[in-house]
């Protein structure tokens, strides 16, 4: 069976003459912890999965983009000199958006043919929005002959997916691809954007289970819970005038100015805040390896998010209940934005096949249909390589 590399190859080859000459894969993400607190400067712990976005492709001698996606059997194609806002839909916004943003920065792009496969499963939470990015800008940057930083080329992602796709995500996605380092987790600071990696114990595993809900982050629940925060922060600064962001509240701060919120906006930042302080023990919980530390963190994580963000739904809370329930877990929420996708499981590794068939057996009784796992490693952030025959 072809996988992801293979298969954007043959897809090349199908459409193209001739061959390409390099290769990019960037990788999926899962976040530990820390949900909807990129975009209100927080923190967040995430690790790139071995699931990746694979583009293979070669320069145009002019200024056209030329692009087949092998897993919808579709193409595109588009002028760069002819890119705004809202001018293409659907997967191709995603490689159109980043050419717009680095060209934006004053980067010059060829054009190019390509071919994009990966084995990140889409709206599943695992972020393949942001791994299409960064795969797409890793490809363009060296096809053009520049170098740069990978923060940049994060921030251009996300500028991206703000500005040309029109969701108004966080930087964490695109700094798990591009920033992402085996046997690690990324504690990531969403304000300075400074990277700590936070070894990963090898005991332990993550199980995740993809709903099969599937959701578009562009929809309005998404912005219109980055719209509550800043509507929080905007009441908040009557009683701490310098207050920039949600980040700045400790929890104690928050309760004394509660007052000043309505209970749906006090409920949305008591999440943030709370959420905050999680990711801080969590990253104490891996240093002292304290799984069952970092378990229950999680399972606050997801309980917050449930009721405070109310981002969950039925199918992900019988996951992470059933979950909760094998002897070996140590913890279960949400990952993702929410709004269906994937919940993920931390497992010891001798539990991770009781832990599968207890989520499956709970959650094919309730909706008559099964969830898909798959257990994930964290991985070595995005590449990209001269040598484009697919590697074995």
């Amino acid at each position: 069976m072809e996988n992801a590399e293979e298969r954007a190859w043959r897809a090349f080859q199908e459409a193209f003459e001739g061959r390409p000459v390099l290769r990019g894969r960037a990788p999926g993400r899962v976040n530990l912890i820390g949900e909807h607190t990129d975009y209100n400067e927080g923190f967040v712990l995430p690790i790139a999965i071995n699931r990746s976005v694979w583009v293979v492709a070669r320069p145009r001698p002019d200024r056209r983009a030329r692009l087949v996606a092998a897993d919808f059997g579709e193409s595109a194609e588009f002028s760069l000199d002819d890119l705004r806002p809202g001018s293409l839909s659907g997967w191709p916004a995603y490689p159109a958006g980043v050419a717009w943003a680095l060209e934006e920065a004053g980067y010059r792009l060829p054009g190019l043919e390509a071919a994009v496969a990966g084995d990140v499963p889409i709206g599943s939470g695992l972020s393949s929005s942001a791994a299409l990015e960064v795969a797409f800008a890793i490809v363009w940057i060296a096809l053009g002959g520049y170098t740069v930083p990978p923060l940049e080329l994060a921030r251009r992602c996300q500028r991206a997916e703000n500005g040309f796709v029109g969701v108004r995500c966080g930087i964490m996605d695109q700094m798990a691809a591009l920033f992402g380092r085996r046997g690690h987790a990324l504690r990531i600071d969403c304000r300075t954007l400074e990277v700590e990696p936070v070894p990963f114990p090898a005991e332990a595993a993550v199980l995740v289970a993809d709903s099969g809900v599937r959701r578009a982050l562009a929809a309005s629940a998404y912005n219109e819970r980055r719209a509550q925060c800043e509507e929080a922060v905007r009441r908040l600064r009557a009683r701490y005038p310098g207050l920039q962001a949600l980040r700045d509240l400790t929890p104690d701060q928050l309760e004394a100015a509660r007052p000043l919120l309505p209970d749906l906006l006090y409920r949305r930042a008591r999440h943030v805040v709370t959420e905050n302080e999680r990711v801080q023990g969590a990253v104490a919980a891996l240093a002292r390896g304290d799984l069952e530390a970092l378990g229950a963190l999680l399972n606050a994580s997801h309980e917050s998010l449930r009721t405070d963000y109310e981002v969950s739904a039925p199918e992900l809370d019988v996951l992470v209940e059933a979950a909760r329930a094998v002897l070996g877990v140590c913890g279960a929420r949400l990952t993702g934005a929410g709004f269906g996708g994937s919940v993920l499981a931390l497992v010891r590794r001798e539990a991770v096949a009781a832990a599968q068939e207890a989520m499956a057996r709970a959650y094919t009784m309730r909706f008559r249909r099964a969830p898909t796992f798959f257990v994930v490693e964290p991985e070595e952030g995005a590449t990209v390589t001269r040598e484009a025959e697919p590697s074995r």
